[in-house]
């Protein structure tokens, strides 16, 4: 089995689904379905194409999520029919120990991407962290210092909003 992780930005431009749905496919097509599981935390943007992609390689799918409270109070009215639908998909669903969604469960969840992940792949632009923790950067900076290798997915045009 190949475990492959999820990170990466929320904010993609309507232009920039297309080309991160399609170099995410390349990526996760590159291992054979019986043997990959892909971890997300099924966050809009980045974490939902990839969990996406995995099931529609006929791969396995994990969902993470970082509260009890997550899907209330966390997860958009536009985003929750494909939250819904892929953790029902998934094989397995892990909930963090949090009650609450905040900072310190998003710190959790990705510490579980990265425990269970053989590879991480970062749908991110290369910018530094902002500060905050938890973020895109965050996680790829806390993997590649437990050495777990990373792939970082950025198409040519890719673009965040507002950024």
């Amino acid at each position: 089995m190949t475990v492959l992780a999820v990170t990466g930005h929320m904010d993609l431009t309507g232009t920039s689904v297309g080309l991160v749905r399609e170099a995410l496919r390349e990526v996760v097509t590159r291992y054979r379905a019986t043997e990959l599981v892909g971890v997300s935390c099924l966050a809009a943007g980045s974490d939902t194409l990839f969990a996406e992609e995995v099931l529609a390689a006929g791969g396995e799918l994990v969902a993470v999520v970082p509260s009890r409270d997550y899907r209330a109070a966390k997860v958009k009215p536009g985003h929750a029919p494909a939250f819904d639908r892929l953790v029902q998909a998934a094989a397995e669903v892990v909930v963090a120990p949090f009650a609450t969604a905040g900072r310190e469960a998003y710190e959790a969840a990705n510490r579980v991407l990265l425990e269970r992940a053989d590879r991480l792949v970062a749908v991110w632009n290369g910018r530094p962290p902002g500060g905050k923790g938890g973020g895109t950067a965050d996680v790829v900076l806390q993997a590649r210092a437990e050495g777990v290798p990373v792939d970082v997915v950025w198409p040519p045009g890719a673009e965040r909003a507002g950024v």
